[in-house]
């Protein structure tokens, strides 16, 4: 989900970044921390003290569209405003999605040899879904593996960027990034686009149809649109931006959101054998439910 970008931490009041012409607004340390305190209670995340630079760059954006210059005035309607769809702005631009298609390949196998036997309606839940790529690539994978039976299946695709949910529910994207994939994926699953859609493509209905989505904030103390039991629950490259307080809260919940044999997909670079007894790691960044008596 969200992947921060590197930058120098200057003192305070406006500053430049590295080495570059000064910055044309003003970021304070108490802004700073304010903003850190902020995403850190609506999502979560928590933001080290050397991004700052990527605050400012994120957050530029919304101070110029309000023609504001002090991140502290910007601050300020915020917290006049609890309710607006400012905040929203404010969440999104505070996450990065980097994704693409059968990222980390070798889970895709391992789900389809999992649910290839299934008689009853496989459902999956891709809890940090970005721009639709794992969602999508975890149904094209239902459809190769479980034939005419897939129709039934169901991706339900979250996320707390809504402006990526958007671009997720349009399923269409750059033919270079398609064209990463083998050639009978991209026949079967991509519709090329001509004239002003050249250059892009299209996933196909059948496929696009049995992804699910929705915005949904983890840390939210209700999952609304969440449903299980699931077969597999995808939550990857998310859990890293979390402490491990709230890391064990997130994984509290998913266990009875499981079946039984229900797997649990991490990223490359998470490690949740650690932070909970619920889980117990399978095999590589997989996990399954713990022996809780069942």
């Amino acid at each position: 989900m969200t992947q921060p970008v590197e930058g120098p931490a200057p003192d305070s009041g406006q500053w430049s970044g590295g080495g570059q012409l000064e910055r044309d607004l003003i970021l304070t340390d108490t802004d700073f921390t304010t903003i850190r305190q902020l995403i850190y209670e609506r999502a979560g995340i928590v933001l080290a003290e050397h991004k700052r630079e990527m605050v400012y760059s994120r957050l530029a954006k919304r101070l110029r569209h309000h023609g504001m210059t002090r991140f502290s005035d910007y601050l300020a309607r915020l917290a006049q405003n609890p309710q607006a769809r400012e905040w929203e702005a404010f969440t999104n631009a505070l996450t990065t999605n980097l994704t693409a298609f059968f990222r980390e390949a070798h889970h895709f196998p391992l789900l389809a040899e999992h649910v290839r036997e299934r008689r009853d309606a496989v459902c999956v839940w891709s809890a940090a879904a970005s721009t639709g790529e794992e969602p999508y690539s975890i149904a094209m994978t239902l459809m190769e593996t479980l034939g005419a039976r897939a129709a039934d299946a169901r991706v339900i695709a979250t996320d707390i960027d809504t402006d990526a949910l958007d671009r997720a529910r349009a399923g269409i994207y750059p033919v270079e990034q398609v064209n990463k994939l083998d050639e009978e994926r991209v026949k079967r699953f991509f519709q090329r686009g001509r004239g002003r859609h050249e250059g892009l493509a299209r996933l196909r209905p059948e496929a696009a149809n049995l992804v699910e989505f929705h915005a949904l904030n983890l840390l939210a103390p209700q999952w609304p649109p969440v449903k299980g039991p699931f077969d597999a629950i995808f939550c990857r490259n998310i859990m890293i931006y979390f402490d491990k307080q709230t890391q064990a809260r997130i994984l509290e919940r998913f266990a009875p959101l499981l079946k039984p044999d229900g797997l649990l997909f991490a990223g490359h670079s998470e490690n949740f054998s650690y932070i909970t007894e619920v889980f117990r790691l399978r095999g590589q960044t997989v996990y399954t439910l713990a022996d809780r008596g069942r």
